[in-house]
């Protein structure tokens, strides 16, 4: 059985595990203090123009987007996401649990646009409801899909001029910035949000993402939440290491690129078949709209979630490819869903 069911079920990139290895015995800092920690972090502020922000590293996506929305708003302030954000749906309220409410805007491509700001923020008027305070999105969306330079300006402007708070969940930001489609740089971001994050557990870390503060007036105390949190890493070692051997040579970029030419791969071939998709992707989550019969006899051999039921004959599945996906893999599905497709 072979895995498209996420980008994270292989372990580290080889550079990665003989970096660790190099270093295992050295006695370093604790806490992030240590040489690779402040190593990577300045290497990052150098390469994508981030001097004027701080950089903090975590373990996990959750724990960042936990971490920060909490320590960014006040105890009545709320978040406003597209219902399909990961806040909303898949961190088991995490953000809840802080006290601040997560309110949901519908989207079918999984983008927030200012029309969605808007009408949450022309129905909480008063001090009986939560205010909205905090604009979260991901790049690339839960569902794949990529924000345009246009559509970042578009929000980050509206959020300025509306005293918002612009986060970005980039979780799988690696595969965004390496779509053919995509015209931001990583550098766009320190300029057009308040705070981001670089994910690199999906893109070939063993575990850790990079969080980017920006705006100056949430940089005070942050290692403090964080800590409160259980996100200050005794052994911060590891991801210093991790996000240095990841972007000295631009390999993190390499791998994002691979994973999306092997969704395209998958993507061209399925649609030749004359199958559609839920959602028009350009990264490495593809979600094609199978037969019930086809799909059952794919799963006897790949690993993959359904999705979303579209009728009673047809749903639509996930695919995801990642930084390690098998080219060979990748020939074998196609060749197995032309087969069943003739059958």
């Amino acid at each position: 059985m072979y895995s498209f069911k996420n980008d994270y079920s292989e372990g580290f990139h080889p550079n990665i595990l003989n970096a660790l290895i190099k270093s295992n015995l050295e006695q370093c800092e604790g806490y992030g203090n240590d040489k690779y920690s402040l190593k990577a972090i300045e290497l990052l502020k150098e390469k994508f123009e981030l001097e004027n922000s701080d950089i903090h590293f975590f373990v996990g996506g959750t724990q960042t987007n936990l971490t920060a929305i909490s320590a960014f708003l006040r105890p009545y302030e709320a978040v406003i996401s597209a219902e399909s954000g990961h806040v909303a749906v898949h961190e088991t309220g995490a953000i809840e649990s802080t006290g601040h409410k997560v309110i949901t805007t519908p989207s079918n491509d999984g983008k927030l646009y200012v029309d969605n700001i808007k009408s949450v923020l022309d129905t909480h008027t008063d001090e009986h409801m939560v205010y909205p305070k905090l604009v979260y999105i991901s790049n690339p969306t839960e569902v794949g899909t990529i924000y345009t330079k246009v559509e970042i300006e578009t929000l980050s402007n509206f959020c300025k001029e509306n005293k918002l708070i612009f986060y970005i969940d980039g979780a799988r930001l690696g595969c965004a910035l390496c779509s053919n489609k995509n015209d931001l740089e990583l550098a766009d971001l320190g300029k057009l949000s308040d705070a981001f994050y670089i994910g690199a557990t999906k893109n070939g870390a063993l575990f850790g993402e990079a969080l980017v503060i920006c705006n100056d007036s949430l940089k005070d105390n942050f290692r403090f939440n964080i800590k409160q949190k259980g996100g200050l890493l005794a052994k911060g070692r590891a991801l210093g290491i991790q996000f240095y051997e990841l972007f000295k040579d631009n390999l993190y970029f390499e791998l994002s690129t691979h994973a999306n030419k092997m969704a395209e791969l998958l993507s061209n071939a399925i649609s030749s078949l004359g199958y559609k998709f839920l959602v028009d992707s350009n990264t490495n989550q593809l979600f094609p709209i199978l037969p019930n019969e086809i799909i059952g006899l794919l799963e006897e051999k790949y690993l993959f979630y359904r999705w979303e039921k579209v009728d009673s004959e047809n749903t639509a599945i996930r695919l995801v490819t990642s930084w390690a996906t098998s080219e060979d893999k990748v020939n074998d599905f196609i060749k197995d869903i032309k087969n069943f497709t003739k059958e």
